[in-house]
């Protein structure tokens, strides 16, 4: 394999890691939060976060990074509007996943708490989670409309 075709595929191996490691994850902590269930919000709470900091996080440093070094070797102007956009989106997607880290880990943190004690959540743990829950919209259709723009380039 040349330079670009195995920057290409780190680069769209790491997009499914980031993608998929969120996705599951939310998925798997909306769930369990409905259930209520504080001993099954501890032990996944726990590993939403262990996963966001094994596969998430580097995934989400790689990615411009590959990105835009894949976009030089090609010679697509760094100016091109589809590039600029989906920069922007994905900067939106972080701007929302960085508060969502810090109240995971919160959320984490008062459920174990509570599971120690065999006590109820706090207040401030489900209002935590509405937030959580909010952030995570615009983060997946942003880099839903990423994915598109970068097998797409429109403009």
């Amino acid at each position: 394999m040349n330079y670009y075709l195995t920057l290409k595929f780190l680069h769209i191996l790491s997009a499914t890691l980031m993608f998929g490691t969120g996705l599951g994850t939310a998925f798997y902590m909306f769930v369990t939060n409905r259930s209520g269930n504080v001993q099954a919000i501890a032990v996944v709470s726990r590993w939403v976060v262990r996963a966001d900091w094994l596969f998430t996080t580097p995934a989400v440093i790689f990615q411009p990074i590959s990105g835009l070094l894949m976009a030089y070797s090609l010679g697509y102007p760094l100016t091109a509007n589809w590039l600029w956009i989906s920069m922007a989106l994905y900067a939106l997607a972080g701007i929302c996943w960085l508060p969502v880290v810090w109240l995971q880990l919160k959320m984490r943190d008062m459920a174990q708490n509570e599971a120690q004690d065999n006590s109820a959540l706090p207040a401030k743990y489900w209002r935590y989670e509405r937030i959580w829950t909010a952030l995570g919209f615009p983060a997946f259709i942003s880099l839903i409309v990423v994915y598109w723009l970068m097998v797409n380039k429109p403009f």
